[in-house]
Order: C-alpha cells, then structure tokens, then sequence
C-alpha cells in the first residue's frame, strides 16, 4: 500500500459504525487469538537489544522510576517553594517550568512579556534568579528536569554556576534539558533563532556535557507536543524518531563520535486513555530506536541504543468540564506508561485545564504514582503485557506505521526539511479528533456525553498580578548593580564566537557569571543568527 494511502489517525465514520479504531487508524478486533501475533514475534529480554520488553532486565523491581512532578511560576522564591513542598512529599526528582518571556530568550523588563511574566512557569533573567529558585536544595542530590528548548544553554549554564557556588562539581549534576529545537517550529512555536544556529546551539551543548557535565541528559527528544497539538500515537512517535535522527545526524557532523554522545540523548512521550494502545507505542519505540542506533548510526555501546523517556500525562486529555473526572484519566495514562516502561513520570494535576496546579491537585497527581508504584501490581513484574495477543497486535502494527512516516521524512531530506509536511500531518490528525468528537464517534466523559449543567467552580491557583511587577523591580536593581563595561564586553565576545564556529558553552558561563542577563546573552547571538520567520 502506497503511504499517501495508509492511515495514519483514525478515520471519520460517525458513531453508528460498529467498527472501533485507535487514534491512529487501527481497527481493534472484537477479539484476538494467537494467529493474530506476528510472524516474526521476537521479543528478547528485558535490558537486552533491541529492548522491546524495557532498557533493564529488573526495571522497576530494582528501582522505582523518578517521579517528577513539573511545577514553577511566579516568582524563583515562589517556585523554590513549591519545590520543597514536593520533595517533602515524596517526589524523587524536580520538573522546572519557565515562562512564556523566558522560554522565548526574553528578560521579564521587554516591552512584549507585558503580563505573561511568571504565568505559565517561573521567571528566569538572571543568575539571582536561578539562586533562588534552588536555595537550599542541594542539587548533588536531586535530579532536575528543564522544560526549556531555544534558550537551553543559557539556562543549564545558570543551573550549573548555581551548583558550582554550593560546591558541586559539574561532573555531579543530574538532570535533563529538553533542548528540542525541531518540535517548536512545528508544534509550539517557541523558537528564537532559523534552525542552523538552533541546532548549533543544541550540539554545542552535546559537546560540553560529554567533557564537563557527564551524567547530564543534553536533551529530552520530544513527542509530547507534537500528540498535544493533536497527531496519533503512531505520528507522536514517527515524527519524534525522525527528531532523534537529526540531532544525531547533526552531532556527527559536528565532529562527535555516535558513543560519545548518543548515552544521553533522552526522550519524552505523552500518555492518553487508550491503555493498550501507550503501552503498544512505547514498546514499539523502544525496538525501533534500537534498530536506527544499531543499523543505521552505527552505535555499538548498549547505552547509545537504548531509549530512554520520560512520560507526561496528556495535557490535551484534561476537561475544565467536571474536571475531578481528571484524576481517573491521569491514573489511566500512569498506568499505561508504567507498564510501558517509562524511566521517568510526571502526572497532571486534575485542575489544569482550568489553570495551574494547585498545592492539593499538586499532591493528589503525585500520590497517583506513588499508588500505582505500591498498590497497582504493574511494578512487580517486567513488561506485564508481553505475550498479549491484543498488545503484541498493536506493537507490531504501530512500528509498521511509524516506519512508512519516517521513510517520507526521509524522503524529503530529514526533519529540517520536513517541517511543512509533519506540521501538516499533525494539523489532519487534529481536525480528525475535533471531528469524532463533534460527531459523538469518540465519546469524552463530561464534554459530549453525561453532560451537567451545573458548572463545578474550582479553587483554582491564581497568580498574583503584583508578582510580575516584583520581578521587573528585581531586574532592574539587577541591571544597575554591575559594571557596565564588563557586561558589554562579554557580550561581544559571545558575539565574535557565534560569528565564528567555537563551543559558545563557556562564552555563554562566563557572561552569565560577570552579571549578564539571560535575555542580553540570547540577544547577542540574535545579533549574529538573525530571528526565524516562519512561513505564513
């Protein structure tokens, strides 16, 4: 079958078709029996190539995944708050928010951050700022996720000068940076530099992290917000392996072997409802990985052929409709990524279609893992579903898919060149949901079945308003206790280096540590690398 003809979303059939479909065109049988297993069923063992059933043999027996719940906003004070509070709960790793001006590389004191400073995550200018975001957390002992793409670097050399002050070397952080450039020209839009510069940037940072931050994860290869923009499953993790496939065609490039690297590349996946399809997908992705590192990169060291993820409940999933609903439908998508495989977990709090978390919805979704982690069974044992006529079905039909996607990536020279098309993709699977949803073909609790009239009013978490004007006295007292001289001659320094093809890693360190802000250090290299103007 031609790929312009295979499905890849579920197709438009209204809801008096008996046939039932995943979100990715596969039609689920009434039933399954052993002939539906593939021929070539081979499913290894777990920790051993091409880890269908997970990177370790043990997995969660030996060691429960990092629960790590995403949390920052308003203020650093107020978001260093918030991460006591769920360390002193349990959680076992930190999730860093930023916001909207500093996920764009902009200080909260430009004139277009106007009341989105601290709104969607916490605000970040400078190094004060990242101090106190960690004051008294020793950060030789968590681990630290950023949720942060065209300013990565910028933001882990805060972390790391912060780290360096409480006396841990940079040979002892552990963390990730999301650092995936391509997932913003084509989902969120947060992009800053034309994708030359932008990937740039993103192996520089390879590059610095193999010599001087080795157990950092240089960046977490993301699915997530291309299925929260509205792809299938089997397109979440096409088109994310066609984004892995990039940056280690590009780390090559730049002169890096594939094993020097490719042990911290790390990947990030949403979970939804559907239970047996997420754990189908991440076992698929898991092989498939395996089979490119291997096969087509060369990769011999068993750690460059592992995927390793992190799992997010699907935001996209969330109802501001009777939003306690929410609680089960986190629960589901834990649980699926659990009995996937997921290294690393963070589950939404029930209110967040309505805002951010509150402290008690905060609580509730990380006592969700926690009750799947003791309660559940699902970390008893190794890949529970393995040996499912349905799951194995599933596994083997969504790599299938995912194979003709990425071959049409390909086809078109890569990722970089494919923007258009997987941007595409996406936008057809999106208006497919909206559509089975219109048409009661998929039904959503609350939204268009068992629908009330009262509306549920939540306490939800509000922002204060006066925060953001905190922020800006802050950086404004932060700019003019400095030398002014200095500040600029860092900063042409950091623009003669982008002009020119030397790591910008320490360039960037030492303007920070000589009391540049993050938003002057962006700027310089704007200065050289011009802005990205996507098509209209």
């Amino acid at each position: 079958m031609a790929i312009e003809e295979r499905l890849t979303v579920a197709p438009i059939v209204g809801p008096d078709d008996p046939r039932r479909f995943t979100d990715s065109g596969i039609e689920i049988q009434p039933r399954y029996t052993e002939s539906d297993l593939p021929d070539d069923l081979d499913l290894g063992e777990p920790g051993a190539f091409p880890y269908t059933r997970g990177v370790h043999a043990d997995m969660y027996r030996k060691q429960t995944w990092t629960m790590r719940q995403y949390a920052g906003y308003a203020s650093a004070k107020e978001s260093n708050e918030r991460y006591k509070y769920l360390l002193e709960h349990g959680s076992t790793g930190l999730s860093m928010a930023f916001d909207l001006p500093t996920q764009l590389g902009l200080d909260s004191d430009d004139q277009r951050c106007l009341g989105e400073v601290g709104r969607t995550g916490v605000a970040i200018d400078t190094i004060d700022d990242m101090r106190t975001a960690f004051d008294g957390i020793p950060l030789d002992q968590v681990s630290t996720s950023m949720t942060i793409n065209a300013p990565a670097v910028v933001l882990l050399s805060l972390y790391s000068i912060v780290g360096e002050e409480q006396g841990v070397a940079l040979d002892q952080l552990r963390g990730t940076t999301q650092n995936d450039i391509l997932k913003e020209y084509i989902a969120r839009g947060n992009f800053i530099y034309p994708p030359e510069a932008s990937m740039r940037l993103t192996t520089d940072l390879f590059a610095y992290c193999r010599e001087q931050v080795p157990r950092w994860n240089t960046i977490s290869i993301s699915g997530y917000h291309f299925r929260e923009k509205g792809c299938s499953a089997v397109q979440e993790i096409a088109f994310t392996l066609c984004s892995g496939v990039a940056y280690v065609q590009a780390a090559i490039d730049a002169g890096l072997g594939v094993d020097e690297f490719a042990p911290r590349l790390a990947f990030f996946f949403n979970g939804h409802n559907n239970v047996f399809q997420e754990v189908a997908k991440f076992r698929a992705v898991r092989r498939m990985w395996a089979h490119i590192m291997r096969d087509r990169f060369g990769a011999t060291d068993e750690k460059s052929q592992k995927l390793r993820f992190h799992t997010q409940t699907g935001g996209v999933t969330l109802t501001a409709q009777q939003p306690q609903n929410n609680v089960v439908r986190v629960a589901l998508q834990g649980f699926a990524a659990v009995c996937g495989g997921t290294q690393s977990l963070h589950t939404n709090g029930y209110d967040e279609a309505l805002a951010l978390p509150s402290e008690r919805a905060a609580k509730i979704a990380l006592r969700t893992q926690q009750i799947i982690a003791h309660e559940s069974g699902a970390a008893d044992t190794v890949d529970p579903f393995a040996g499912s006529y349905y799951v194995e079905s599933l596994t083997d039909e969504i790599e299938s898919r995912a194979q003709e996607l990425i071959a049409k990536v390909d086809e078109l020279g890569g990722s970089v060149q494919a923007i258009e098309f997987i941007t595409n993709e996406i936008d057809e699977s999106a208006w497919g949901y909206q559509e089975r949803y219109r048409q009661r073909q998929d039904i959503v609790i609350g939204v268009n079945a068992y629908e009330e009239e009262a509306i549920e009013v939540e306490d939800v978490l509000r922002v204060d308003p006066a925060s953001e004007q905190e922020q800006l006295d802050r950086l404004k007292v932060f700019k003019a206790d400095r030398d002014a001289d200095l500040v600029e001659r860092r900063l042409q320094e950091l623009r003669d280096a982008a002009g020119g093809s030397d790591n910008l890693v320490e360039f960037i360190r030492r303007a920070l540590k000589d009391r540049c802000s993050m938003g002057e250090v962006c700027a310089a290299m704007g200065d050289v690398f011009g802005a990205y103007q996507p098509r209209s």
